[in-house]
């Protein structure tokens, strides 16, 4: 099995969301390798970045699932370093 490195940035608009997205992150949570989040208060909104280590079609099923979320985007930026697991 082939892994990449990804960062998956996560904006949150909705604050009724986020229950679900950490739902979501949660049943990843083996190929997160590190998570940050910013809450910024002036715009009413929270900036997340997760970093993974998986098989691209996990890295792209997880951010497919949070940028599905209501008021939740989410774009990947991956390496390009494949490794063997």
């Amino acid at each position: 099995m082939e892994t990449r490195v990804a960062v998956i940035g996560i904006i949150v608009e909705d604050a009724d969301s986020v229950e679900r997205l950490n739902e979501t992150l949660h049943e990843y949570s083996p190929y997160i390798v590190g998570r940050m989040g910013i809450p910024y208060r002036e715009r009413d909104i929270n900036i997340i970045s997760i970093a993974v280590d998986a098989p691209e079609e996990i890295i792209s099923a997880l951010a497919g699932k949070v940028g599905n979320l209501p008021g939740v985007s989410a774009k990947t930026a991956y390496s390009n370093i494949v490794n063997k697991a």
